[in-house]
């Protein structure tokens, strides 16, 4: 058996254990998987009450990962979240000095409502989510692996909530937006969670299995032009960008990061091995061009005032960017 047909087999079976409890979300499911797969962090936002937080915890029992969990409330300080040092004192009156490792060591650590914490307290898991370690008292220490933060978030409208500093959202590979279930879904969610035997989901991959899906899928190959559409989407965002379409120059104060770059192209070597595909395409990164640029944009004043979304800018671009540069698109016409 092939390495990409395992990857794909491994992947099916995470997502049918975590589909016998969640209902629904497909599109949140596989972007959430897509994270953890490619070594990346994801923020998921969405009104309280629809599943934000279970979803993690399914996905923690159905991978078999060490799982944590942080309660982000206005009064949590960084240390509550990366550890601090202590001091143990012996029965002889001795002082020596101990690392009391906080929730973030861990594989899976869910930061619940992050946005309800302050700024100083979000930008604790700043060197986490980009290096995979924490700096206590002058000493690094290294995160387990795999690591990834899944971080919820309320509406910024809602009360008692912060804005994460821009330079946290561009940490998350993907932000994703988690709607509120149809009728249909609605109904079964209440079936399952009102009623006897409530589902869970069984262990079917492990973290040696995580990291060697992550490693098969660095090998998934990407030819040139579709890494240069995917690079010229990303310059599209940033309004001086000589390519930058009428909404980005309008509507956008600071576009993506080359993070976001890395993102769509991560994103889109899994999204070509579960569509059985053994080479990145131009669809891929389309496909993943929104959860991987939508938070990485500053809208400007002008976009702000006239209602404009991240989304929208978004499609704005795909629609004016070209997959192939004209001098290409004419060649392939004239074969």
């Amino acid at each position: 058996m092939s390495d990409l047909q395992a990857t794909r087999e491994s992947i099916a079976a995470i997502k049918e254990q975590v589909g016998r409890v969640i209902v629904g979300q497909e599109e949140v499911v596989d972007g959430v998987l897509a994270c953890l797969l490619c070594g990346g962090n994801v923020l998921l936002e969405g009104v309280p009450g629809i599943g934000k937080t279970q979803l993690v915890k399914t996905l923690a029992a159905a991978t078999k990962l060490d799982f944590s969990r942080i309660q982000f409330t206005p009064d949590l300080m960084p240390a509550d979240v990366v550890g601090t040092t202590v001091i143990d004192e012996s029965e002889g009156g001795a002082r020596s000095f101990r690392f009391e490792a906080g929730p973030v060591f861990s594989n899976l650590v869910l930061a619940d409502e992050i946005n309800r914490a302050t700024p100083k307290t979000q930008s604790a898991l700043l060197e986490a989510m980009q290096e995979g370690q924490v700096t206590v008292g002058g000493t690094t220490r290294p995160l387990p692996a795999p690591f990834c933060v899944l971080a919820t978030q309320n509406p910024l409208e809602m009360e008692g909530t912060f804005p994460l500093p821009e330079a946290q959202l561009d940490r998350f590979m993907y932000k994703l937006l988690v709607p509120y279930p149809t009728l249909a879904e609605l109904t079964e969610i209440v079936a399952r969670t009102t009623g006897r035997g409530e589902q869970s989901a069984d262990a079917v991959v492990d973290a040696e299995r995580i990291l060697a899906i992550r490693e098969t899928l660095t090998e998934v190959p990407a030819v040139p032009p579709v890494v240069e559409y995917a690079l010229r989407l990303v310059m599209a965002t940033q309004p001086e960008s000589e390519g930058a379409p009428e909404a980005t120059r309008r509507h956008v104060r600071v576009g993506s990061s080359p993070r976001g770059a890395q993102s769509l192209l991560k994103g889109a070597r899994l999204r070509a091995v579960l569509a059985g595909r053994d080479s990145v395409a131009f669809e891929d990164v389309r496909a993943c061009a929104r959860p991987a640029l939508r938070h990485r944009l500053v809208l400007s004043f002008e976009g702000e005032a006239a209602g404009v979304s991240p989304d929208q800018v978004v499609d704005a671009i795909l629609d004016r960017v070209p997959e192939l540069p004209e001098k290409l698109e004419r060649e392939a016409t004239t074969k």
